[in-house]
């Protein structure tokens, strides 16, 4: 039988030079694996968040869709004649009203002050200016709510409607 000599060195030399190969391989595939988690973990962060805004969004214009249905509650309760004010059915009315305006309230809206107030473009939209007052009043006062406004959550989603001094 005849011997076959190897080279153990070389053998060995090859043999590292694969290992070092499968561990740069594996260590690629390892930072791959790594990026995609954090990219799929970034996605579900965001999709979370985007979803969050779009039912935010969506409350915020049902609410904004209500506030003319208490409007129309107000102006009709204005329009009430003072011999049937206390009327089973106008308890029954203003009931209703006072539930809708629990349930903004409970939603974060606020009716925005307005009367007697200082104007504040921010909150306010002047429609006429009182009658017999100056033009050039420097401290337009609010004298008249044309349609109240309303905040939720801080942020005007309907400013007022009023007449300045």
């Amino acid at each position: 039988m005849k011997k076959v000599k190897r080279d153990f060195k070389s053998d060995f030399s090859n043999l590292e030079k694969k290992f070092e190969e499968y561990k740069k391989l594996a260590k690629e595939n390892l930072e791959g694996w790594q990026r995609a988690k954090a990219d799929y973990e970034n996605l579900k962060k965001r999709s979370a968040k985007e979803f969050e805004e779009t039912v935010k969004a969506a409350n915020e214009q049902l609410i904004v869709d209500l506030l003319p249905v208490v409007d129309n509650f107000n102006n009709a309760l204005k329009h009430v004649p003072e011999d049937q004010k206390e009327g089973d059915w106008i308890k029954g009315i203003l009931f209703i009203k006072r539930q809708m305006e629990d349930i903004l309230t409970s939603q974060n809206v606020v009716p925005i002050e307005s009367v007697g107030k200082k104007f504040d473009p921010k909150l306010h939209e002047a429609v006429g200016r009182a009658k017999g007052k100056s033009e050039k009043s420097k401290k337009e006062k609010i004298v008249e709510e044309i349609q109240r406004g309303y905040m939720l959550n801080g942020k005007v989603v309907r400013a007022a409607k009023v007449k300045v001094s």
